[in-house]
């Protein structure tokens, strides 16, 4: 049996989440999945929710938290979840290892 290591999340990635938290009642914690589609397969959603559902994998970090689905989790293998704050816009991004090819946009790859 393989064991599925979870990706990682910056403390960028967790700095920008509690920026956006901050003076909030209540916190939202943002959720990645990954969906079939996009120009090259599969892409990652990225959405900030209220709950967790009880069977994501939860990764928190300076009081904030990022949720993976169960489905989603095996093409996030060992994956790093950043911020980048770029002339081209400021967004929450994946890195991951597991990814053959990706588009320009880094929302859409293949395995």
């Amino acid at each position: 049996m393989s064991l599925t290591l979870p990706p990682k999340v910056t403390e960028r990635a967790f700095a920008r989440l509690a920026e956006i938290n901050d003076g909030a009642d209540a916190p939202k914690a943002l959720r990645i999945a990954v969906e079939g589609g996009g120009c090259s397969g599969f892409q990652y959603d990225m959405q900030l929710i209220d709950e967790a559902d009880p069977a994501d994998l939860i990764l928190e970090g300076a009081g904030q938290r990022v949720l993976i689905d169960p489905i989603s989790l095996p093409f996030l293998e060992n994956a790093v979840i950043d911020f980048s704050d770029e002339l081209i816009g400021a967004r929450f991004v994946v890195n991951n290892p597991n990814a053959s090819a990706s588009c320009g946009c880094g929302i859409s790859f293949s395995m």
